[in-house]
């Protein structure tokens, strides 16, 4: 004799979502936060509460960055920017990902390399700037190392974690399949670390325009950050705002683009996102 269970049905009109599913996304939803500031940032400098020595209103700082794109200042000094930062990312992820598998995959490369990462990682980079001054001088290289060495740490840590966090049964799988160490490490070791390449990606390119900031006012002659320090040398806070807005939407915009990248290279994946 077999018993059964019913199963409760929903009541009637109501649908129930799929538990983990998210709900339909509202365009530009993230805009509202920003637009928010702005429109708060705005009705302080009309009413008087905020000191345009201080901090200069929306409107002006629009008017003083659309000048300075009439001009071909911001373009000249952005470019720039945009050459340090693009070669230090290259040194540092490249760096980064090279060692992370070297010390993810070798227990060799782990004794070697790992303990004297994580002791470089608890410098604190701008506390090297006189350091990297009397190695490489004032001129550009300094500016590159400083941005590469910021950069090079994201990508070490977040792609060695997720060589090291694997399940042991894949490297048992590829045992019973007798893989070359080549295939091994294109087949499984190079996919599931992927992710956490990509993350450590992420934060490396907002990092790379950190420091950036305070790399460019080490003699620095061009570049986004000593347009901000020859500004604050007159007390333009127009001007230093625009290179605030510039660093920003540059951030965002790299950001996008590596979120694009992972999300076309890891299609694969089944998330929530």
């Amino acid at each position: 004799m077999t018993t059964t269970t019913a199963v409760p049905r929903p009541p009637a009109g109501r649908i129930r979502r799929p538990v983990g599913r998210r709900g339909r996304r509202v365009p530009f939803a993230r805009a509202l936060g920003p637009l928010l500031v702005l429109a708060v940032w705005q009705l302080a400098a009309t009413t008087g509460a905020l000191d345009p020595q201080t901090l200069a209103p929306p409107g002006e700082v629009a008017a003083t960055g659309w000048e300075l794109i009439r001009t071909g200042d911001l373009q000249q000094h952005l470019l720039v920017s945009l050459r340090r930062a693009a070669t230090g990312l290259a040194f540092g992820v490249a760096a980064g990902l090279l060692l992370a598998l070297a010390a993810g995959l070798s227990r060799i490369g782990e004794a070697l390399l790992d303990g004297t990462v994580q002791l470089l990682r608890a410098l604190p980079i701008l506390a090297l700037v006189p350091l990297a001054i009397l190695w490489f001088g004032i001129g550009e290289q300094v500016k590159i190392v400083l941005v590469a060495l910021g950069t090079f740490f994201p990508v070490y840590l977040n792609t060695h974690a997720a060589l090291t966090g694997q399940d042991a049964h894949w490297a048992e799988l590829a045992q019973t399949l007798r893989l070359r160490r080549l295939d091994y490490l294109t087949r499984i070791a190079l996919p599931g670390a992927a992710p956490g390449f990509f993350t450590g990606l992420r934060m490396s390119v907002t990092i790379s325009w950190l420091v950036l900031v305070v790399s460019e006012q080490i003699n620095a002659d061009s570049g986004i950050g000593y347009l901000m320090t020859e500004a604050r040398t007159f007390g333009r806070t127009d001007v230093i705002v625009v290179g605030l807005v510039v660093y920003g939407l540059l951030g965002l915009l790299s950001d996008t683009l590596v979120r694009l990248l992972e999300g076309r290279v890891l299609s694969w994946r089944r998330t929530l996102s």
